[in-house]
């Protein structure tokens, strides 16, 4: 059956058990019997092995939440498969400056069973990446990544669970190439995920009962993508034959409010009904590990059925206030506590980290705003304030920023190393190109054009301007227009300079000059030459308009 998502008047319960599933030829599962399967499921973990100062997620109460869930479904008579979406890398300092050993690590002994390669998975050489993948205990999957013709990764692996066959196949964003730093993905080929799995869904389907989708490409509302690569929701649309996609990369919720229309304002601990798209269920547990996501299946004579889906808050809190007034951190759902033999493998690598990033810089006094959702579409102070650390380095005339590489904001008071390296964890190096004015005109211009929501969207400093539909206009340098004659000195990173991200590629420019200065010790010494901050000053008011 392909019957659509209901309209939540119906209960979500009656939603789960009348929505139906793929009936599909049986591979090796007995007929007449009725196999129960749970699909535990986290993705864009992103560098957070430990828990944040509020005493949320983490991989040791990850750990107590995955063994629980394993014993309930054993002592049931079920199976169970714990797969991720991708990312694992980048984000935390603690973890990038250890290339995310403690994570892997840590995963191994979580025990998941497949992953998705994300793009994130780039962000290093890679030698790193071989690592990592050395590492691992489980198969790093993905199906269109190609090196020299050949595929870099297996592209499923088959699981037997007591008879019933289960196949997962592994899908990575074609945008990983602009994505990642060119250098790491050179030689590199990202083909159609939705090609490949047009040819591995059948091959599967001969040695599978049920085919499933690790992917990291990105959960789109209705499938409207932008200018972004197509996701999760066009692929199950374009690919009959996959029960079930376990997604990552947009790092949201994949909860339904109605047909092909998010919940947006979802709350931890409320019920959560995944996406449904010609036949597939579709899954993301928002990020970080702030969830496990939890699918329980059955299976019976080629029929698949969900039952239930939860997403299982891990130690999320609320602010709550109280009678004297005063704000509380609250449980959203029962507190969970920590593994103790994951605190044991982990804390080594917690403290290693924090001895080296732990270090006092500076201050601030009120917030310096880098959170994804505000940083890809608007001006921030905190995106001026890295732009004119970068001019006051390299006696740039101006500064753009990809605020893909804005990776967290800083809040008022006391700035630690760590907080830098949080804002900017890819090591990046900071560039110069000379431009004359007709040149910097064209670069701005294909500034302009990048989407608001994407990691292309720019962040500028010494520079005024206006954005109407893509064009920009009455372009002024230090409050003087552009002269088209004129040489001007622009700073941006070595990501953008080698055309991450879609920018025009300036790297290979005769003026071009890779400084070597690392992007996140410039603002170190920034802020530390400029403590105390005052927020007001990086304001970017009227700088952009954008109509």
């Amino acid at each position: 059956m392909n019957l659509k998502l209901k309209p939540l008047s119906l209960s979500i319960s009656l939603v789960l058990i009348l929505s139906g599933c793929a009936l599909a030829p049986q591979q090796g599962a007995d007929r007449d019997k009725t196999y129960h399967l749970t699909v535990m499921h986290t993705n864009d973990h992103h560098g957070h092995f430990w828990h944040n100062n509020d005493g949320e997620y983490g991989m040791a109460a990850r750990k107590t939440v995955i063994d629980d869930i394993r014993r309930e479904v054993a002592a049931n008579g079920g199976y169970s498969l714990l797969l991720d979406g991708g990312d694992v890398n980048t984000g935390v300092p603690e973890s990038d400056l250890q290339d995310a050993v403690p994570d892997f690590k840590g995963m191994n002994l979580l025990g998941y069973q497949a992953m998705a390669v994300g793009n994130h998975e780039f962000d290093k050489p890679l030698p790193v990446l071989k690592m990592q993948r050395d590492l691992a205990q489980f198969p790093m999957l993905s199906a269109n990544i190609y090196e020299n013709g050949q595929r870099m990764f297996d592209p499923y692996k088959v699981f037997n669970l007591g008879g019933l066959k289960v196949g997962v196949m592994g899908l990575t964003t074609e945008d990983t190439r602009k994505l990642a730093h060119p250098d790491n993905v050179g030689r590199l080929e990202f083909r159609s995920p939705i090609a490949e799995a047009t040819k591995v869904v059948p091959e599967l389907r001969r040695q599978a009962d049920v085919v499933i989708a690790a992917t990291h490409m990105g959960h789109y509302e209705n499938g409207q993508h932008g200018t972004l690569a197509a996701g999760d929701v066009e692929m199950a649309r374009a690919v009959s034959g996959i029960d079930l996609v376990v997604g990552g990369h947009t790092q949201n919720p994949a909860c339904m409010k109605a047909e092909n229309v998010l919940d947006r304002a979802y709350v931890p601990g409320a019920a959560c009904q995944p996406d449904r798209q010609n036949g597939t269920w579709i899954v993301q547990a928002h990020e970080w590990g702030k969830y496990v996501g939890r699918a329980d299946f059955e299976y019976r004579n080629g029929e698949f059925k969900l039952v239930k889906y939860a997403l299982i808050p891990v130690n999320l809190k609320k602010p709550v206030k109280g009678a004297d007034g005063k704000t509380t951190l609250v449980h959203y759902t029962n507190p969970i506590p920590e593994n103790q033999e994951m605190l044991a493998l982990l804390t080594p690598y917690q403290k290693f980290g924090q001895d080296k990033i732990n270090v006092q810089i500076g201050s601030v006094d009120a917030k310096l705003v880098g959170e994804r959702a505000v940083v890809r579409s608007n001006p921030t102070n905190l995106g001026v304030m890295i732009g004119r650390a970068m001019m006051e380095k390299t006696k740039a005339d101006l500064a753009m920023v990809n605020s893909g590489g804005v990776r967290d904001s800083i809040a008022a008071g006391t700035i630690t190393y760590k907080d830098v390296l949080k804002v900017q964890p890819f090591g990046n190096t900071v560039c110069t190109a000379e431009l004359t004015g007709k040149e910097l005109v064209d670069y701005i211009n294909a500034s302009a054009k990048m989407s608001k929501g994407s990691g292309a969207f720019p962040q500028f400093a010494g520079v005024e301007l206006e954005i109407t539909a893509g064009v920009a206009s009455n372009i002024r340098i230090a409050g003087a227009p552009v002269d088209q004659n004129k040489t001007y000195r622009l700073t941006l990173n070595n990501f953008q300079a080698a055309g991450g991200d879609g920018y025009p590629k300036l790297s290979s420019h005769p003026s071009f000059v890779d400084t070597g200065y690392v992007d996140a010790d410039v603002l170190r010494a920034y802020i530390a030459a400029h403590s105390p901050l005052k927020a007001a000053d990086y304001a970017p008011g009227s700088a952009v308009i954008r109509r």
